[in-house]
């Protein structure tokens, strides 16, 4: 039974003396540690995200001018750091760590180099979540495919993803030396008018705050979720940057001196309502006001229970639409496979901190399918939130009915009309599977 300082704590969700012994007593109690690091790829690495000529090269780097780029313009310094931050979760029953990183997206090669790293560092295992802000401003040159080198992120380039995995375990690794006992909460905070949608329908507007702090109420770690794309400086951009996420981030580690990891949410139909450098400064300030908000509001708590479950859901051969592409005129059959350039497999981790729930998404969801796995959570959690751009990149997954448009998000689902529905239900069932209920097993999605 929960004894009077821990239901006390519940009750008032304030770190009491006696709320504090009684977290410190709690064998199972949930142990939290977190780090904040910067990462320092090597100069000239190329920026990822765009693939507009405004960022490539004339001609391919064939005669090897460069050190680090091949199809894209190599950097010329940055405006802001780029960081990997982590926060590692455990109980005697389960351990997750989660790393947060400026960066476009993650593939699975680069999330298992992640976790070889770790293996050989002698972090014991872990459930690993490498959730990616989504910047296109961030380093490029890390990722195994060519396709998405070539649309995206510039070619493979050794040294730029040692760089990068290296700070992603280095950062885990202090975060699990931090470990210690903590308390932990949420709030929901509303930020209206800072989005835009690309298909002209309703956003979510909603911040989840997850605030952990010491038994004594020291801050320990606060995550950020919220869905927004990072665009606000333009493909004419060649730092590199964490874009609009990255200055929150910074701004709210230095004002409350506390690790901070932004998460992004169900992106896939999201834009920044303004953009430019000036407009990034500005909405910067209001997200990290309203953040600060949840932040003061959260009422941490001890959490004896730490709940992981992951999923693996076969995909659909990939293929590029020309219909979805270019319009209704051009015959449906008309389509590009892309082969094994993309993953036949998504997978998905799903977790749960007390009353706080997320799961992730190797891709970018659109708003409506986000919203209805936070709703069909909200069942058995006070806070839900969708960890998209996380584990994987999987491109865009929209609804039937915005998957005929000849736009670019609909262009960008090359799973098949079909697969956001099927990822989301999957999602839903994990979240359900997370409270004790009966989950129904999704494990394939067709397109």
């Amino acid at each position: 039974m929960i004894g009077r300082a821990l239901l006390l704590a519940l009750l008032l969700g304030v770190a009491t003396p006696a709320v504090a012994k009684a977290a410190d007593r709690c064998a199972d109690c949930v142990t939290a540690g977190a780090a904040s690091t910067t990462v320092h790829v090597p100069a000239g690495t190329p920026l990822a995200g765009y693939g507009a000529a405004k960022r490539r090269l004339l001609f391919p780097d064939v005669l090897g001018r460069y050190a680090h780029a091949f199809w894209f313009k190599p950097s010329v310094g940055q405006r802001d750091p780029i960081t990997a931050k982590a926060l590692v979760l455990a109980t005697p029953a389960a351990r997750l760590a989660w790393v947060t990183l400026d960066l476009i997206g993650v593939d699975g090669a680069f999330v298992r180099a992640i976790q070889d790293r770790l293996a050989r560092s002698g972090v014991p295992a872990t459930t690993l979540i490498v959730s990616a802000s989504h910047t296109h401003s961030g380093p490029g040159a890390f990722m195994d495919s060519g396709l998405m080198g070539f649309v995206a992120v510039d070619r493979l380039d050794p040294a730029v993803r040692d760089a990068l995995v290296e700070g992603a375990a280095s950062a885990v690794q202090q975060a699990d030396r931090a470990r210690g006992p903590a308390l932990a909460g949420a709030a929901s905070i509303t930020a209206a008018g800072l989005t835009a949608s690309r298909l002209g329908k309703p956003l979510d507007s909603e911040i989840v705050v997850l605030k952990l702090t010491t038994p004594a109420g020291a801050p320990l770690a606060l995550v950020w979720n919220f869905a927004i794309h990072g665009t606000m400086l333009s493909a004419r951009n060649l730092r590199l940057s964490g874009d609009v996420t990255g200055l929150v981030s910074a701004r709210l580690e230095q004002k409350l001196g506390v690790p901070t990891l932004f998460v992004n949410g169900a992106v896939g139909d999201v834009s920044p309502a303004r953009h430019g450098e000036a407009a990034m400064v500005d909405t910067a300030t209001a997200l990290a006001s309203a953040v600060e908000v949840g932040w003061a509001q959260a009422r941490p708590a001890p959490v004896a229970a730490l709940r992981i479950a992951e999923r693996r859901v076969a995909m659909p051969a990939a293929a590029v639409s020309l219909q979805r592409c270019l319009g209704s005129w051009i015959p449906a059959f008309f389509v590009v496979p892309v082969g094994s350039a993309m993953p036949r497999e998504a997978s998905l981790v799903a977790a749960a901190l007390g009353d706080t729930a997320w799961v992730t998404i190797p891709g970018e969801l659109q708003t409506s399918f986000g919203q209805a796995i936070k709703r069909e959570g909200r069942a058995g959690f006070a806070s839900v939130f969708v960890a998209g751009v996380s584990n994987d990149y999987l491109g865009y997954f929209t609804t039937r009915e915005d998957a005929r448009g000849a736009k670019y998000v609909a262009c960008a689902t090359v799973y098949g009309p079909g697969a956001g529905a099927c990822l989301t239900d999957a999602a839903i069932e994990l979240v359900r599977g997370l409270r004790g209920e009966t989950a129904r097993a999704v494990s394939r999605c067709d397109s």
